[in-house]
């Protein structure tokens, strides 16, 4: 990033370098990226492959451990009818979606919070003189496969959900299904992008990031209602989480949100996914570009 920087700032200065240029060196070091992330996971999972026993027994153990999440939701059921104006089945919508494209982002990014690590301890100075992007090697860093048994989980509860609403679907909310997983998934990643960057300058802040993500996959999994409208407005307009899944489950629930907003704002989230991005690749060639090794 960089360099196309350098090229950008060399543009602006006159230096004879055009704006398409410029777009295709982006475009060429996203498609390098890429290829990076899918070499390093290749690797990973080649790894991991070779003791077959060990990865079914790993996700079997993500599976279980993920699902006790809504098991516990169910033994609250097994006392009250509704929670926060919400039968099991709604709830079980929301906590299927959010864990869905949560697992997503914890499957391509999940390895983020590892970068503090690095940079205490120096090791990612050997990843600045690779011809590769850092953050394509931070992402696939470690690329655990077993991450899918919370996917599975998710999809599972996700499916069940489904099969026992009675919802007025429509070609909009049989859309909407699909959507918000992959939107809400690429909202997790940003987060995770961004709680890695702001590790450039805490050193010691994956239990912050932890918050964002883990804590925020959490927050969504229970319907908007039982929480303060501060804490709602919060993760609505400052860490836009609302958008995984709360604003688009209540349209195809045909629900209203907390905050009187309109209807039209649950088709928002491929915008706020995108802006999401922007920011979090600003946030992380600020990080970079920061960053002073340890000195050793």
């Amino acid at each position: 990033m960089a360099e196309v920087a350098q090229t950008a700032q060399a543009a602006e200065a006159g230096g004879g370098v055009e704006a398409p240029e410029v777009v295709f060196a982006e475009r060429s070091r996203l498609v390098e990226g890429v290829r990076a992330y899918g070499l390093i996971a290749s690797m990973w999972l080649r790894s991991t492959m070779a003791y077959r026993a060990s990865f079914v027994m790993t996700t079997l153990g993500n599976f279980a451990a993920t699902g006790f999440d809504f098991v516990a939701i169910m033994l609250m059921f097994a006392h009250v009818d509704e929670l926060g104006g919400y039968t099991l089945p709604e709830i079980a919508l929301l906590y299927g979606a959010s864990g869905t494209a949560f697992g997503l982002a914890d499957l391509v990014l999940g390895s983020m919070d590892r970068l503090g690590r690095r940079v205490r301890d120096g090791t990612l100075d050997t990843l600045l003189v690779r011809p590769v992007p850092v953050l394509a090697q931070v992402a696939a860093d470690r690329f655990a496969l077993r991450r899918l048994g919370r996917i599975t989980q998710g999809l599972l509860v996700l499916g069940y959900a489904l099969a026992t609403l009675d919802i007025d679907w429509t070609p909009l909310r049989v859309a909407m299904v699909p959507l918000m997983l992959l939107t809400g998934a690429a909202i997790f990643g940003a987060v995770f992008v961004c709680g890695a960057a702001f590790q450039f300058f805490a050193q010691d802040a994956a239990e912050v990031q932890s918050s964002f993500t883990y804590g925020g996959n959490t927050l969504l999994q229970y319907p908007p209602t039982i929480f303060a409208k501060d804490l709602v407005r919060g993760v609505t307009f400052v860490v836009p989480l609302a958008f995984v899944n709360w604003l688009p489950a209540l349209y195809v629930l045909d629900r209203d949100y907390p905050l009187g907003l309109p209807e039209w704002v649950a088709f928002l989230p491929p915008v706020v996914a995108g802006v999401c991005w922007m920011l979090a690749g600003t946030a992380w060639r600020v990080g970079l570009r920061s960053y002073r090794s340890t000195g050793s």
